[in-house]
């Protein structure tokens, strides 16, 4: 390992449980900051409601450190709605923010326009496919931005189960990680190679570095944000935290193929001189009548940065203003 990433990790990496949400909430009001919770939702009625309610119970009501729950729900034709209301979040559909802008499928999406409809300075993306969920999640995420003025932008690391037809076993889990952004990242940008957990899906930063940055559509979301993130503050304005233990519904082989067409892609159109000439990927299912081809579109959008759009621009100049008047 390159000895400025060994420097790096023994500098930029924390731990989630040496911060406490009362010693955390201190610091957020001397500091005069609001903090955001987005969960980006598709048909997740089975894990968002506790999810949402373990947050307000302990991070709302019982402690104030959060200031706004959202869950940014893209389409689902469950009840994940519903069940976030009743939970005590705010639900934002995202085909209805943003309209003039259109809807580009995928999670990238709803990250982008819940940084349009939320107000938090410092903004926390939690996964909402996560089970047996610990609010400390979201206190572990806080603590760096909280008491460290030079760090900009965090990601939760942590171990991920990988559920069997033998059971559980501690790890395992993360298999894109391993087979596809670790690679990537290593060969392309070691700068980044000390991130244990690069495409964590639990992160937070303050706005005024996530809206100076594009936000790429699907599963290219993540990687996209570390790579864009260090060109933009540098390294050491990035850091990550360690949480434990992470789990949560694991897809197929052939999902997880789809997830890294989109994460290749994000990675090729950062790349100078290299044309993606294809968004097509071509998988393999076996059939009564043999073996078929299924072509799957893995092509990804990349959303400008937040503060270049005109309505976000003038909705961030209409609080401030009124914020001067109060």
């Amino acid at each position: 390992m390159q000895r400025d990433v060994m420097e790096w990790l023994r500098r930029r990496t924390y731990v989630g449980g040496h911060y406490d949400a009362v010693s955390l909430l201190a610091a957020k009001r001397s500091q005069g900051v609001a903090v955001s919770v987005v969960l980006p939702a598709l048909d997740e009625e089975r894990t968002v409601g506790a999810i949402v309610s373990a947050i307000r119970r302990e991070l709302a009501e019982r402690i104030p450190l959060v200031d706004e729950l959202v869950v940014a729900d893209s389409g689902s034709t469950d009840c994940t709605a519903a069940v976030a209301v009743a939970a005590g979040a705010r639900v934002i559909d995202v085909e209805q923010v943003l309209p003039s802008s259109g809807t580009v499928p995928g999670k990238g999406e709803a990250l982008w326009k819940s940084l349009y409809d939320t107000d938090g300075d410092l903004v926390v993306f939690i996964d909402s496919d996560l089970v047996a969920f610990d609010p400390q999640f979201v206190v572990g995420l806080l603590g760096p931005l909280l008491t460290d003025p030079d760090v900009g932008y965090v990601k939760a690391l942590y171990d991920r189960p990988l559920t069997t037809t033998d059971g559980m076993i501690p790890t395992g889990g993360g298999r894109v990680t391993e087979l596809v952004a670790r690679p990537l990242l290593n060969a392309l940008w070691p700068t980044l190679a000390g991130f244990v957990q690069p495409l964590s899906g639990e992160y937070a930063g303050r706005r005024e570095l996530l809206e100076r940055v594009p936000f790429v559509s699907g599963y290219g979301v993540e990687l996209g944000l570390l790579v864009d993130l260090v060109e933009l503050a540098g390294i050491d304005a990035l850091a990550q935290v360690d949480l434990g233990t992470r789990q949560h519904t694991h897809q197929s082989d052939a999902a997880l193929g789809r997830m890294a067409g989109q994460i290749l892609q994000t990675a090729l159109a950062r790349c100078p001189g290299i044309a993606v000439g294809n968004d097509f990927l071509v998988q393999y299912v076996r059939t009564g009548l043999g073996v078929e081809p299924v072509t799957w579109d893995v092509g990804v959008r990349e959303r400008p940065p937040m503060r270049t759009v005109p309505a976000y621009a003038a909705r961030r100049s209409a609080r401030t203003s009124t914020e001067t008047r109060t």
